[in-house]
């Protein structure tokens, strides 16, 4: 365990008092290998690395050898659908992140700066940073009329609530084109919205349009976005959800790196895990639920009946917690056929006089990626990790994904070295995000740390049990106040909001 003691004498009587993390094995963040050391804290930012010693008044901490890194940063996160009931943030600072980015998919809080406000006025153990999302707008100016390509009226006006939500500090655009009701624009429309986010200096960050059937297609519709505006673009939740893409990771970074070769600023995430989720609905791009034969290629080339896992289902709650599988041999019919009946039963309820906006119907997790194929996107130089994780939701990922990684890629297969792992999970997701006091131990950064054991840090969260605390994170700081240590999260919340 963690020592924490307060030296009541020092070196160096000048220097104002602080924290000091003592004995520490510094991974810097950068990249560069590992030193023993000691990091002092002044006033929320790191004043000195090195060998020296406390100073009169230091509050010191023991590292006893363990890792000291800077504060994870989680560049997909849907932390914001409860965030500010869940200020403790415990899935996410038990994992060692400190950093939140949120407005993922194409879906965020509008008006962002009422977000904001809210936050700041009470804020949690976490940083918080926001996308605009372009689903959010769109259904904003079109209403359930979103079943087409928009018009330029329509345009300009969902170009005015992000130039309102960039004001208010958003990072740049999200977009979700798998989903409602994005998955229904032109490529036109997103290069003219993407536009107006560049002119602002502000990023794009997109679930591609397809992640499975038209994988290709979808990666030349970023890279295209990225030509036209000059905007750095990411893929998010890199993924190749499709068994006859598995293996296919080098021709995806290959063109990756022809479209950086020619100028486009073009990254990715990837979270650790092999199975995503999302509704039912977004298997079927053409939204037809009552095509046979399609429902047959999911179930058969998505992934199979065993791997659709059903975590949460309104119209038949019994059903939840179930594979599609079980839920086929009940009824007796083939799982094709139970699937399409799900759907329609869920679309229905959604589409019910009483239904409330935003309860969740359905949700499933599905088995659809290969784990090669991840640890090689995990590998690329220009891949920063993330979780897609939800502070309280039905995938492990949530509360799993960093200390996975740690376990996974680094003290088992040995993909990467720890400091190289480290710099995906802080500097290089920071420089994605556009954070320039964060993600690096360095004198003048924001102390945002973990302190955790490269030999033990594991994940515990599973499908089964998604809420179980990882294991080997010792304590994480967010502006130099301790919010997690020994398995409990404090009562600090120092938390702030990070604006473009």
């Amino acid at each position: 365990m963690v020592g924490l003691l307060l030296a009541l004498a020092g070196c160096d009587a000048g220097a104002p008092p602080g924290l000091a993390i003592t004995n520490a094995r510094i991974v810097d963040g950068d990249g560069t290998p590992a030193v023993s050391g000691t990091v002092r804290v002044v006033d929320g930012r790191i004043a000195e690395v090195g060998m020296g010693a406390p100073v009169s008044g230091d509050t010191v901490i023991d590292a006893g050898g363990l890792v000291l890194a800077p504060g994870f940063i989680d560049t997909h996160s849907h932390a914001d659908r409860d965030l500010l009931e869940r200020l403790d943030a415990t899935a996410a600072v038990s994992q060692g992140i400190t950093t939140l980015v949120v407005g993922q998919d194409g879906g965020s809080h509008h008006p962002l700066a009422d977000f904001r406000a809210r936050f700041e006025a009470s804020p949690a153990t976490v940083n918080v940073a926001s996308y605009a999302g372009h689903n959010t707008f769109r259904g904003l100016v079109m209403g359930e009329d979103f079943r087409r390509a928009a018009t330029p009226d329509e345009i300009a006006g969902m170009a005015r609530l992000l130039e309102a939500d960039l004001a208010a500090g958003a990072l740049g655009l999200s977009t979700g084109l798998e989903y409602d009701p994005g998955i229904y624009s032109a490529t036109e429309e997103v290069v003219a919205l993407a536009r107006v986010a560049a002119d602002a200096g502000g990023r794009y960050l997109s679930h591609l349009r397809s992640e499975d059937r038209w994988f290709w297609d979808a990666v030349e519709e970023i890279i295209r976005i990225g030509e036209e505006t000059g905007i750095p673009v990411q893929v998010t939740h890199a993924k190749l959800a499709l068994q006859s893409l598995w293996g296919e990771v080098p021709r995806f970074l290959g063109r990756l790196e022809e479209a950086r070769a020619a100028g486009v600023d073009i990254t990715l995430d990837v979270y650790p895990y092999p199975y995503w989720q999302s509704t039912l609905t977004v298997m079927f791009p053409e939204r037809d639920f009552t095509d046979l034969e399609e429902s047959r290629f999911v179930v058969s080339q998505m992934a199979v009946p065993e791997g659709i896992l059903i975590p949460t289902y309104a119209p038949e709650p019994a059903y939840a917690g179930r594979t599609l599988a079980s839920i086929a041999e009940e009824r007796g019919e083939e799982p094709a056929v139970t699937l399409l009946e799900l759907i329609q039963a869920a679309e229905a309820m959604r589409g019910a006089s009483d239904f409330e906006p935003g309860t969740r119907v359905e949700t499933v997790i599905a088995t659809s990626m290969a784990e090669d194929d991840i640890a090689a996107l995990f590998a690329w130089k220009h891949a920063n990790l993330s979780t897609d994780g939800a502070l309280f939701g039905a995938h492990p990922r949530g509360f799993g994904s960093f200390p996975r990684a740690l376990r996974q890629f680094v003290r088992e297969r040995g993909i990467l070295s720890l400091e190289e792992a480290v710099r995906r999970m802080t500097s290089l997701a920071a420089d994605h995000m556009g954070f320039r006091d964060r993600g690096r131990i360095a004198p003048g950064m924001v102390a945002d740390l973990v302190l955790f054991d490269p030999e033990t840090v594991s994940d515990r969260a599973t499908p089964e049990a998604p809420h179980e605390l990882s294991v080997g994170i010792h304590r994480v700081l967010v502006g130099g106040e301790t919010v997690f240590a020994d398995g409990v999260v404090a009562d600090a919340r120092p938390g702030v909001f990070l604006a473009r």
